[in-house]
Order: C-alpha cells, then sequence, then structure tokens
C-alpha cells in the first residue's frame, strides 16, 4: 500500500512494460497512430521531452506525456482504485510506474507536475516510445489478416441459435456473441449474412455487430476484456506495451467531454522512498469533482 492510498482505495498490479529506448510514454489510446500524420513520429517528440526530464505532448486531440525510464529492465504498473459511482465496480483513481531510474540529485522532495491528461475513452497505452511509432490503430487494417466478429442486441439468442458462434462472456444468456480469429474476407461474409437475416426477419433492428481488425489497439481491448479495470498487455516492435480501457458507463459519469469540457487530470514525477523515480496519473473520484465545479460556480 503506498502512502498515496486513501481509506477507500485498493492498490492492484496491472503488469510490467519494457521501454528499451529509455522513453516512456503514457498516452492517449485513440491518437497513438496518428502521431506521424500530424508532422513528427511520437518517439522524436517524446525523445525532447524525456531529454528535459519530462514533459507533456499535445498536437491537435492527441495527447501523450513522455518520461525517461530504465532501458535494461522492466518498469511495473500498478493502480489504485475507488468504487465507481456508476455501478459500484472499481475504477482507476491513480496509476503509477515505477521508472527504474534516480530521482535526481538536487531536484528536492516536492513533485514535478508534467502536464495533465483527459481520460480518452478509446483508452490509455503505456510503452515504450519507439516501439509505439510502429502501433496500428483505428484505421489500419489488420496486420495478421485476422478479425474478430461480434454481434449483440435484442434479438442476439435467435442470432446465436441460427448462426452459431461462441458466448465472448461464457454463460451469459443475451451478451455479445461470436467468432474470434476469422480470415477478415470470411468475417466480411459473416456480417453481411447477420446484416441480410435481421433485414428479413426483424426488419433491420435489434442486432448489431462490429468487424474487428486484427490490430494493436483492437489486441490491447481484446487482452483487457476479462481484466476487472480492462487492463491487457501485448507486445508491440517486441516491447511489453500495457494497453487500459475505460467501463463507457464510469467514463459518461467521470470524464465525459474529456479536455474541451475541462476534465484533465495531473501527471507527476515522486521520489520513492528507495531513491527511485514514479510516475504518477491522479484521477480524483467523482464527488471531488462535483465540489470543484460547485465551488467555481460560487465564484462566479
Amino acid at each position: 500500500m503506498s502512502e498515496i492510498a486513501g481509506e477507500t482505495e485498493t492498490w492492484t498490479g496491472l503488469g510490467e512494460v519494457t521501454a528499451p529506448s529509455g522513453v516512456l510514454v503514457l498516452g492517449m489510446a485513440g491518437g497513438i497512430g496518428v502521431w506521424p500524420e500530424l508532422g513528427r513520429p511520437l518517439s522524436e517528440r517524446a525523445r525532447e521531452a524525456a531529454a528535459a526530464g519530462g514533459g507533456h505532448l499535445r498536437d491537435g486531440l492527441c495527447e501523450a506525456v513522455a518520461v525517461p525510464a530504465r532501458a535494461d529492465g522492466t518498469l511495473t504498473v500498478r493502480a489504485a482504485t475507488e468504487p465507481s459511482v456508476f455501478d459500484e465496480e472499481p475504477v482507476i483513481s491513480v496509476l503509477e510506474v515505477e521508472l527504474g531510474v534516480p530521482w535526481p540529485d538536487g531536484a528536492g522532495d516536492a513533485p514535478v507536475r508534467l502536464g495533465d491528461l483527459p481520460v480518452d475513452r478509446c483508452g490509455t497505452v503505456v510503452g515504450d516510445a519507439v516501439a509505439l511509432d510502429a502501433w496500428t490503430g483505428l484505421a489500419d487494417e489488420s496486420d495478421d489478416g485476422l478479425a474478430d466478429l461480434a454481434y449483440w442486441g435484442r434479438h442476439v439468442d435467435a442470432a446465436h441459435a441460427h448462426f452459431g458462434g461462441e458466448r465472448m462472456t461464457p454463460g451469459d444468456d443475451g451478451g455479445p456473441c461470436g467468432w474470434l480469429d476469422l480470415p477478415v474476407a470470411e468475417a466480411e461474409r459473416k456480417a453481411a449474412a447477420l446484416e441480410a437475416w435481421t433485414r428479413e426477419h426483424h426488419q433491420g433492428r435489434g442486432l448489431v455487430w462490429s468487424v474487428d481488425a486484427h490490430t494493436d489497439f483492437h489486441r490491447f481491448q481484446r487482452a483487457g476484456r476479462d481484466h476487472p479495470l480492462e487492463a491487457g498487455r501485448i507486445e508491440v516492435a517486441g516491447c511489453r506495451v500495457l494497453g487500459i480501457g475505460w467501463n463507457p458507463g464510469d467514463h459518461a459519469m467521470r470524464h465525459h467531454g474529456e479536455r474541451d469540457a475541462g476534465q484533465v487530470h495531473p501527471v507527476t514525477l515522486h521520489r520513492a522512498a528507495d531513491g527511485g523515480t514514479v510516475l504518477r496519473w491522479t484521477i480524483p473520484p467523482h464527488d471531488e469533482w462535483d465540489e470543484r465545479d460547485e465551488q467555481e460556480e460560487y465564484r462566479a
């Protein structure tokens, strides 16, 4: 248990990542693959920020924080949790990464604020800056020729009886069904059959489906599907990368609007008890945001 944990917080280990370039990135998953289209690769920008001790990167809708990290080992990622105001399930209130580098001499003990980040509804990624240059994202084609097909909705049980497929949540009648690791063309043919069946038997309503090409973005979501905090580790360019999803209902309650609505949260560096450096992203519980909003409204 860390000294930052409050009475209701519980700590959970999320796994380990690697950063052989010596630069670690904490960034918005929806924009990881977009950085090169904005002018320069993420790794170049991140290297410059890390050389200055760490910093915040922002270009358009893409945001990240980059920091120096140990290049020859693993970096532990953990999270403190609070009960969600949406469904009382655990949600992340603090994300920490042990960077494996010493706290700078003469820096004192005060935390260093690097900037702030919104909670991207597409998820959050923690990984090596150079490896993330190879990230395949939302708009990319399958990088192995395969895709997953899921379908769900009011008529999912009838569709399952007709088409088959595995239950994506075992034992949960009414939950999503589908197939994993299909050739892309086969997944698209099955999706077309689902569409024709829904149109013929249900006036085109009550069933939806999604063909998800195998990209790094989809793989991290799939890897975290059964994790209580939607955290999943994948390999990207030979590096261990952690992806964290966010419950849609909780996101709507705590983080909706993101940067445009001022829903951003501080990212800081802290001196660890052993003299090392910890990266910390603090995401306050919902009631703290309510109190802040009321105070700002009163001052206005």
